[in-house]
């Protein structure tokens, strides 16, 4: 397998990880989100993105989201002594 065919297949996998963390995104979603993480904010950004850094901004996102519901879930795992602690609380 090439290089460019193991971006690809990596960026996939990112694809369906992404699906599994925001199932509420549509699939056109997902690939103007990359776009966008990616950096390609104008009307073609979608057209010109590369792979890679279609794999790159996925793979940021993954982390963002990842992070994002982990600390959600942190509060409801506390004990009702450690609840109203932390930042923001």
């Amino acid at each position: 397998m090439n290089s460019a065919e193991q971006t690809r297949h990596e960026l996939l996998d990112a694809l369906l990880q992404l699906s599994r963390i925001r199932p509420q995104w549509r699939l056109g979603q997902t690939v103007a989100n990359l776009a966008m993480t990616a950096g390609r904010l104008d009307a073609g950004g979608v057209w010109d993105l590369e792979d890679a850094e279609a794999l790159s901004a996925a793979r940021a996102l993954i982390e963002e989201y990842t992070g994002i519901d982990s600390e959600v879930a942190e509060p409801a795992a506390a004990s009702d002594g450690d609840r109203n602690s932390g930042p923001g609380r």
